[in-house]
């Protein structure tokens, strides 16, 4: 079957099942096996191979109750990232390089009613008045919407896919992110309950380092989680809870945002509080959590370097805190960060750790840094490939005492 034999066959096909199923009356198993049944009948005596066949029930299905040509996109477990621009415009990452698929949705409506079956699953809202809103899959994939008149060429949504194996410190190790004995130093200062920042620019990995170090906390601590939309996959942990932020609704109230939980977090006995990505005034709340005996905090913010990191830090504090002067914020960031590690997407598109920075306090007015390690490129890296390792400075980690209450006798 052509592709052009086979788009006219869905076609036709979904116009007799609207036309003579009672679609409300039939839960989702009998309407795929009335959906086989109709398909059989249709191609009797056509030559079609049994792939075909499933993938034809599955994408008439998917079009009347699931996602239409998106769950079929999101399928692909190559691609990593969608990006609809409009009904007729889509793109995909994949393998680190993006490119524009030859499909396109029905319509403008129908993807406005794809968008709604994504937001009113995971709770949310949006329209005209709230045409922003940030939201998940059921299988975790981070999405964001994005709706006209603001989004002027249609609906927009873009997603980034959701792993279905939580990521490892041992893939990150493979994909030549890590060496194990960086590793091993990461994994000490996270037992001892050092504050660590992971910073990095869109699509350096933050979320998935994030979620590799999180899986060093020792399984009998209790964890809070606090994320925009939530993806974080800890396992092993009884003691965990797990909040996500909520939008306002329809008539402006209900609104529930990262501050909030932090704040909340901090009444909740929490050993661990794991901020999925710090961006505006909760960065004040965060510190004081961290100044107020909850060590080991983790947390990512976007920053193109690590001494960038600290000068947003420095600006979503004063969002928070207005009156603050910038002495007493560099006093506060200064004292409850510990460690920034620095992530970064190269030139050939692959994301590597290109910094472990330690933040040794304050100077004349001015956050020190040491740096602990560095990306070093090799003699056999070229335009197009990077090579190279992060390698130890001369510099000794200054504020060693945590690696000391934890009994560790040794030197990083």
């Amino acid at each position: 079957m052509s592709e052009e034999e086979k788009k006219e066959f869905l076609y036709e096909a979904k116009q007799y099942i609207v036309a003579y199923l009672d679609l409300s009356r039939l839960s989702d198993t009998d309407l795929e096996s009335k959906i086989e049944e109709i398909v059989e009948s249709q191609l009797e005596g056509r030559y079609i191979t049994i792939e075909e066949r499933v993938n034809i029930v599955y994408e008439l299905f998917s079009s009347i109750r699931g996602l239409g040509l998106l769950d079929i996109i999101i399928k692909d477990d190559d691609i990593t990232e969608v990006m609809i621009n409009s009904p007729d415009e889509i793109f995909i990452e994949r393998a680190g390089k993006v490119e524009r698929l030859n499909q396109k949705f029905e319509s403008q409506r129908r993807l406005e009613d794809i968008i709604q079956k994504i937001v009113g699953k995971a709770g949310r809202e949006v329209n005209q008045a709230n045409p922003i809103v940030d939201t998940r899959l059921p299988d975790g994939s981070r999405v964001n919407v994005v709706l006209p008149p603001v989004a002027l060429k249609g609906p927009t949504i873009t997603i980034r896919k959701f792993s279905k194996t939580p990521m490892t410190v041992e893939q990150l190790i493979k994909y030549g992110s890590l060496t194990p004995e960086i590793a091993a130093v990461l994994e000490l200062l996270v037992k001892a309950k050092y504050n660590i920042i992971i910073s990095g620019g869109t699509g350096s990995g933050k979320t998935t380092f994030l979620n590799a170090m999180s899986n060093f906390i020792p399984k009998n601590e209790r964890i809070i989680t606090i994320e925009d939309s939530a993806e974080l996959q800890i396992t092993g942990v009884e003691n965990l809870v797990r909040l996500e932020t909520r939008n306002a609704n329809s008539s402006g109230t209900g609104e529930v945002t990262i501050r909030d939980l932090i704040r909340s977090s901090l009444r909740m006995r929490p050993e661990r509080i794991v901020v999925g990505e710090v961006r505006g005034s909760e960065a004040l709340d965060m510190l004081q959590a961290m100044n107020t005996g909850h060590d080991g905090s983790l947390s990512t913010g976007h920053a193109n370097s690590t001494k960038d990191m600290l000068s947003r830090l420095e600006t979503m504090v004063l969002m928070g805190a207005e009156g603050l002067p910038l002495p007493a914020i560099r006093q506060q960031i200064a004292s409850a960060v510990d460690i920034i590690v620095q992530l970064s997407r190269l030139r050939d598109h692959t994301r590597k750790t290109v910094e472990i920075t330690e933040v040794v306090g304050l100077q004349d007015g001015e956050i020190q840094l040491n740096p602990l390690y560095v990306f070093e490129e090799d003699s056999s890296s070229t335009v197009s490939h990077v090579a190279g390792a992060l390698h130890r400075t001369a510099n000794p980690l200054v504020h060693n005492f945590k690696l000391q209450l934890m009994g560790y006798k040794g030197s990083i």
